[in-house]
């Protein structure tokens, strides 16, 4: 398994793909999705990287982002500093 499927209601990312992202457990991550300490985003690929999708997870000052393509299979990933969604700078 990749750690990533793809279910009736979209991807589904095994926690211990997230887990092992923030240095946390599975279990953890559980938690910290029902709190809202863990948000995500979801982009799908158009033209040249349609097939692709690129999923974003944000915790602490820190994002995951996979890049899967349409069966779930994991393609890039990369861990990095970021601002939770809707908390970066604004525009001037």
């Amino acid at each position: 398994m990749s750690g990533v499927s793809i279910g009736a209601e979209g991807f589904v990312v095994d926690a211990g793909v997230l887990a092992e992202a923030f240095g946390l457990t599975p279990a953890e991550v559980a938690a910290g999705m029902r709190a809202g300490l863990i948000a995500s985003r979801q982009e799908t690929g158009i033209d040249a990287d349609a097939g692709r999708h690129r999923l974003t997870f944000y915790h602490r000052g820190r994002a995951l982002r996979l890049t899967v393509d349409d069966s779930g299979r994991i393609l890039s990933r990369a861990t990095f500093n970021a601002p939770p969604p809707g908390r970066g700078p604004r525009p001037r």
